[in-house]
């Protein structure tokens, strides 16, 4: 009897999304069949609470890979950026799928972008990241907490809670969400509003011994892996997690790679940022190095004021 793979995935309608699309890929590319499993996290659960207060490693992973190591899921489908840089003994990633659009996007019913917002306009989003970059550009905003999946926070938007929120053009690309269905939508440029680590591509998790990790390889984006693992060796060498005000970005030049980081207080009043040009080998390195050179200019005690101002 051929073994039926069991899919790990959250329930919204973004992740379900996610999970069909790999689903589709393994059944059509490796000939493997599958099902879904779907799981509520922490980061589900809690809605009430800015994400950075309920804490921030493995808020919407832990739970799966909890089935994980009970062997009751066997893969599970992750956006990337939701993942922490350190993982359990046992699982890792067996492979990273090529990336949409990375970029955040402004949405708005009455205002056309973030320049034509009246004073102290609110903004929802549920990122410190992104508030840290909304207040340097415009100090006078108003940024408040926004959960929930992409149809609750479009509804919010729609009912008047928010002048404008910030979404991720990556899930508006995947749900077909278009301009015609937002009157106002501005994509954010990468320099702007530096990305998530990860942002846009979705990590398949699995144990580490099943004959399967090797199998899903077969997915990987070698483009994407590239940029998303010098990412993620820049956050892990901050000890950054996914709830913290930190933004970075790789992009492949020729036979080079470029990484653009930000880090700072979600109120916008320090910020670090810079960038730098390496071969495209040394990814990894590159990150460490990012990283290094952001910590001599004061980044841990940033990272630090930043949390306690999170948890304030």
């Amino acid at each position: 009897m051929v073994r039926e793979i069991v899919i790990g995935t959250r329930g919204s309608l973004l992740a379900l999304w996610q999970a069909e699309h790999i689903k589709k890929r393994l059944q059509e590319e490796l000939g493997i069949a599958c099902r879904l499993e779907i799981v509520k996290t922490k980061g589900d659960k809690i809605l009430d609470v800015p994400l950075a207060k309920i804490g921030g490693k493995g808020l919407f992973t832990k739970e799966l890979e909890e089935l994980l190591l009970r062997k009751e899921i066997d893969l599970a489908v992750h956006s990337l950026k939701d993942v922490p840089v350190e993982f359990v003994d046992g699982l890792n990633l067996a492979c990273i799928t090529k990336r949409e659009d990375v970029r955040d996007c402004f949405l708005s019913v009455k205002y056309p972008n973030l320049q034509s917002l009246p004073l102290n306009a609110k903004v929802g989003t549920t990122s410190l990241r992104r508030s840290m970059q909304l207040k340097a550009l415009r100090q006078d905003l108003d940024t408040q907490s926004l959960r929930g999946n992409v149809q609750t926070r479009l509804k919010r938007l729609f009912d008047g809670d928010f002048d404008a929120i910030i979404l991720a053009k990556a899930g508006l690309n995947r749900l077909e969400i278009s301009q015609d269905e937002i009157p106002f939508m501005q994509v954010f440029e990468i320099d702007e509003m530096i990305p998530a680590m990860g942002q846009g591509a979705l990590g398949i998790e699995a144990r580490i011994t099943d004959p399967l990790f090797s199998q899903l390889f077969a997915l990987n984006d070698d483009e994407t892996f590239i940029c998303t693992q010098a990412e993620r060796s820049f956050i892990r060498a901050l000890n950054g997690g996914c709830q913290v005000p930190i933004g970075v970005h790789a992009e492949i030049e020729g036979a080079n790679i470029r990484l653009s980081a930000i880090l700072g207080l979600p109120n916008g009043e320090k910020i670090l940022k810079e960038s730098l040009c390496g071969a495209k080998k040394d990814f990894e390195k590159l990150g460490i190095s990012l990283a290094q050179s952001f910590i001599k200019k004061g980044a841990m005690e940033i990272l630090a004021e930043a949390q306690e101002m999170a948890f304030a």
